[in-house]
């Protein structure tokens, strides 16, 4: 059992930077990938960025790439998203999410085991 609870999230001008965090409880963090999604008002939940659990591979959505960065720290058990350049496009709620061991990165929300309860994002134009 894995829960995560994520921070970070907040009101930013756009060109601007925030820097979300995703802590995770439990002593298996590391052997979770970890992804973030983001859903907008309306609109389905979306693949953003998610990154392995050995931490050597990462994986962008396109509207991501270039501004996005995603690490982790198992020390502390927990994920990062630093999120530069924001656009307005950008403003969603944003939710980290872990998934056991996979094969590979995943990018869909079903492929993911735990979810945490978000936090949201507002990029004004």
């Amino acid at each position: 059992q894995v829960q995560l609870v994520e921070s970070g999230g907040g009101l930013v001008q756009a060109g601007g930077s925030l820097r979300l965090s995703c802590a995770a409880s439990g002593r298996t963090f590391s052997s979770y990938a970890m992804g973030w999604f983001r859903q907008a008002p309306g609109k389905e939940r979306e693949f953003v960025s998610a990154i392995s659990w050995s931490g050597g591979k990462t994986h962008y959505s396109d509207f991501v790439k270039g501004r996005f960065t995603i690490s982790r720290d198992d020390a502390k058990n927990t994920v990062y998203l630093q999120m530069n350049s924001l656009r307005p496009e950008d403003t969603a709620f944003y939710l980290c999410a872990a998934d056991y061991l996979p094969w590979s990165i995943q990018t869909i929300p079903d492929k993911y085991d735990y979810w945490g309860q978000g936090t949201q994002v507002t990029v004004s134009s």
